[in-house]
């Protein structure tokens, strides 16, 4: 992921530090990211939206899990929605995006979300891998999930609309893989770019707090 590392960060971040009360126009944003030529209207209602966009089948956003779900838990700014999406960048994606939006308009993330990735990453289920939809179906029954009410929702109207928005969102964003996290519509980061999925957590904090202020 390169040689920017914590203390590259840090020091920068120090260089680069503004007081508070800052404009629009002094913010300084940390070298982790990317700046958009255009923003893109967020959705945060006053806060600072934070997007991840990833794909279950995806190693390297498996392997941010720990890192995110610690983020989540202790360090998030109170300032932030945080937003997963899962665009299917690649036709073959889209057995887990259905997978994963079903989950979210049925409200059952949290019993899904994680223990699907540990089932295709840790436990190597190929079926699961493949998105193959019984076996999909299954397992979210698995997690006492209605299945009739689950295989319903993948083909439904409501989970097309969602992955036709993210996959706009992924259009407008620029977005050519996953993970990547995008802050306020406007700023770009990876764990590539950032150097580390810690470092790229601790920028998009320190972002998303000066740009709370």
């Amino acid at each position: 992921m390169g040689n920017f590392n914590r203390r590259t960060w840090l020091g920068a971040m120090a260089a680069l530090s503004v007081a508070r009360g800052a404009t629009a126009a002094e913010l300084q944003v940390p070298l982790a990211f990317e700046e958009l030529p255009l923003a893109v209207a967020d959705r945060s209602d006053g806060k600072v939206e934070v997007i991840e966009f990833f794909w279950y089948g995806c190693p390297h956003c498996y392997s941010l899990e720990p890192s995110m779900n610690k983020w989540l838990a202790e360090a998030m700014p109170e300032n932030v929605v945080f937003v997963r999406e899962a665009p299917p960048l690649n036709p073959s994606w889209q057995a887990h995006s259905r997978a994963f939006y079903s989950a979210r308009q049925m409200g059952v993330v949290e019993e899904f979300h994680e223990p699907f990735f540990d089932a295709i990453h840790k436990d190597r289920n190929q079926k699961l891998r493949e998105g193959n939809e019984d076996e999909i179906v299954a397992f979210a029954e698995s997690r006492g999930i209605d299945g009739k009410k689950f295989r319903s929702m993948m083909s439904s109207f409501m989970v097309d609309g969602a992955m036709r928005n993210a996959m706009t969102l992924a259009a407008k964003y620029r977005l050519t893989g996953v993970p990547s996290m995008m802050v306020a519509g406007k700023y770009k980061t990876s764990g590539q770019l950032a150097g580390s999925y810690e470092v790229m957590l601790e920028a998009i904090t320190d972002l998303s707090t000066q740009l709370g202020k």
